[in-house]
């Protein structure tokens, strides 16, 4: 018999009603208040937890253990060890102490660190996340944990997602007392990212060498039938689709992520998956799960999931929308307008600091979602430009000029808007239409960025999120917390900051030309490229940002941003090299040998003197493109021998040098694929790939 829902969410989770069943009350009011308070955990204690889940998780299978992190590879990293203990006698125990459980320590030499350590320098420390939940997968007990170096600098991307929801909630809170709210302790940034990705046939995926190594097709013409019918789109799920999707589904229930909605996207062969909202930490780890969860379950339904943003030229690429709001430990949700006046005030103030915010800080918040893969979707069809804007729809749009302009604004009969406790109109929720162009939309009680990668962590842009809010929630509260007259200051406070940032509300059409000229009038950034983007990722304003709410410190910032422009001259030198093989040892050979056959063919027919231009022109046609594909990857080949070591001169070169040579070699071959005869192509084409389901 099938096991119901309810009884499979989260039973592979060590959650929270595990803990009372499993704990003695004094050990899970010890773990509870380690939770609330950030303190430590009592040896004792530890103890007796790791005894608790070792037991639970051998019950469901487990022999080994390891401690789960997230290094700045964008990937998680584990280190597995049994539970085996040798007692003499060629006997075993199993055992786990608190120890094990509080602390690991795995090498750390081989990860990324941007300079903040030195290979020979292997120690790294593991540290247990309690308020995170261990899971079973794969026969080990997973336990979510942070990465420290030796001296304490952050190596990983939990621990200043943290401390940034720290720094939030203590500024939020502050804000709250403004308004006489007494009892919120603690406020959390919480996030729902959907993520899209694509499905193709194994045995395909299998046969091209770029979707392998790079993620991505680094040829193929276009196919004659793409996206243009729509009718992919929420369209039926096939049926070896639906199994995948089936499948899935159950994988991620019983690691209690919150999978909500499936459905098809626009591209061919392209889906998504949704989750329930939840803490920003919980919601990244869960992420980082559904992604690894994605690849592993396509391999039993024959499937390679791809989770590149552009995997395929000519159709739309994946995103992964990050639904963010603030929520109180008793329920509220600060972004929601509300029914009452006095809730529409602190709304407001909430409101005007993340407009605020996303003005001041447009350019740290672009450097989170650069990637060299993201760089090929971002201003196309599916997704918004590189330029960031804040879409509030008319209704919310209209509420904030009456507040700058002081002028009448329409709620049932033309009131003029007074910012008071006691005197703002009802604002209804949810009244707009979603701008599916905007990087940043307000979608009734949250923000939805749209600019991510559907291949990236969502730490990056959370910790961002979060450390903006709280600066700008920190500023608003020393204006408010010395005022003599709250609701005259408050109203002067809102009317100041959304005329000064206004130029950042934008409502109309992100993909039109006329968008780009006046966002430069408006004097917003517009940084194309991730070339372009990450040189602000450490600027003096992002350092001063982050070390002033304690999220980063200058030295850990300085790395991430150094580990990214590595990352992305890596990147895009494995697709260099992988284009460079794909052209010489699979393309021009095939290509050569269909050549040879039509010179037989023309010299055949010339002598019965049947030829068509068929023949000549198609030889010729090929001759020409061939001759270019070889000097283009000729020359391909001769600058990826000159990549600059240091990663910055790398980074540049990779996007001025290399990305133009690629697009050569790619325009040569893609010409050639459309002339060849197809049992001749050395690899399954587009209309196979996008089709396969």
């Amino acid at each position: 018999m099938k096991e119901k829902l309810p009884e499979l969410f989260g039973s592979y989770v060590f959650n929270e009603e595990t803990m009372k069943r499993r704990l003695s009350a004094a050990s899970y009011k010890s773990w509870k208040k380690s939770v609330q308070e950030g303190t430590s955990l009592e040896l004792s204690t530890a103890n007796e937890i790791a005894e608790a889940m070792k037991q639970w998780a051998m019950e469901l299978g487990a022999t080994h253990f390891t401690h789960w992190f997230q290094p700045m590879t964008g990937v998680t990293a584990e280190k597995h060890d049994s539970f085996i203990n040798p007692i003499g006698g060629g006997n075993i125990e199993m055992e786990f102490s608190g120890k094990e459980l509080v602390k690991g320590e795995p090498d750390a030499s081989s990860f990324p660190s941007g300079g903040l350590r030195a290979t020979f320098e292997a120690r790294g420390y593991t540290a247990w996340d309690p308020t995170s939940f261990a899971f079973v997968k794969d026969d080990s007990l997973y336990i979510p944990t942070i990465f420290l170096s030796y001296s304490g600098q952050a190596l990983d991307k939990k621990t200043p997602l943290l401390r940034s929801m720290d720094a939030v909630s203590k500024q939020a809170v502050r804000i709250l007392r403004l308004f006489g709210d007494e009892d919120t302790n603690r406020v959390t940034a919480n996030c729902g990212p959907e993520q899209e990705y694509f499905l193709v046939d194994k045995a395909l995926y299998d046969q091209r060498e770029d979707l392998r190594l790079a993620g991505r097709t680094l040829f193929g013409n276009k196919p004659a039938r793409g996206q243009e019918l729509s009718d992919h789109y929420f369209g039926q799920i096939k049926p070896r689709v639906a199994a995948y999707m089936k499948d899935l589904d159950n994988e991620l229930w019983k690691l209690g992520i919150y999978s909500k909605t499936k459905h098809n996207e626009v591209a061919p062969s392209q889906h998504e998956m949704a989750p329930i909202y939840s803490d920003a930490n919980t919601a990244s780890d869960s992420n980082q799960l559904t992604m690894n969860i994605m690849k592993t379950v396509a391999l039993r339904h024959n499937f390679a999931c791809l989770l590149h943003e552009k995997p395929f030229d000519g159709v739309n690429g994946s995103g992964k929308h990050d639904n963010w709001s603030l929520g109180t430990d008793l329920g509220e949700n600060l972004l929601s307008p509300g029914h009452t006046p006095s809730k529409n005030a602190q709304f407001l103030l909430f409101l005007a600091a993340f407009v605020k915010g996303v003005d001041e800080y447009q350019d740290v918040l672009r450097c989170t979602v650069a990637s060299a893969g993201n760089d090929h979707r971002l201003g196309a069809q599916e997704a918004p430009p590189a330029i960031l804007s804040i879409f509030l729809g008319d209704e919310l749009e209209a509420v904030v000029s009456s507040i700058i302009n002081g002028t009448d604004y329409e709620d049932g009969g033309k009131k003029t808007l007074r910012i008071g406790v006691d005197m703002l109109p009802k604002i209804a929720q949810d009244t707009t239409d979603r701008n599916r162009t905007s990087p940043m939309a307000f979608t009734g009680n949250k923000f939805e960025f749209r600019m991510l990668g559907s291949a990236q962590s969502i730490s990056g842009p959370n910790i961002a999120l979060n450390t903006i809010m709280a600066e700008e929630l920190s500023q608003f509260a020393e204006v408010l917390e010395g005022s003599r007259d709250f609701e005259l200051d408050l109203q002067k406070l809102i009317k100041k900051t959304f005329t000064e940032h206004q130029r950042i509300i934008f409502n109309g059409n992100g993909y039109d030309e006329a968008w780009v000229e006046e966002a430069e009038k408006r004097g917003l950034s517009n940084l194309v490229s991730t070339a372009d983007a990450l040189p602000e990722y450490a600027s003096a304003k992002a350092i001063k940002l982050f070390t002033k709410n304690d999220v980063y410190t200058e030295e850990e910032l300085t790395a991430r941003a150094t580990i990214h422009a590595e990352t992305y001259a890596s990147k895009i030198l494995i697709e260099a090299r992988t284009m460079a093989d794909m052209a010489k040892r699979q393309i021009m050979p095939a290509v050569s040998a269909y050549a040879g056959e039509l010179c037989q063919r023309i010299e055949t027919m010339t002598a019965c003197g049947c030829v068509t231009a068929y023949e000549t022109e198609t030889a010729n046609r090929v001759a020409s493109f061939t001759d270019a594909m070889m000097k283009d990857t000729d020359q391909l080949d001769e600058d990826i021998a000159k990549v600059p070591s240091e990663e910055w001169a790398a980074m540049k070169y990779a996007h001025e040098v290399l990305l133009p040579d690629m697009e050569a070699v790619r325009a040569s071959a893609d010409a050639l694929e459309a002339l060849v005869d197809k049992e001749y192509w050395p690899f399954p084409v587009y209309s196979d790939l996008l089709f396969s389901e």
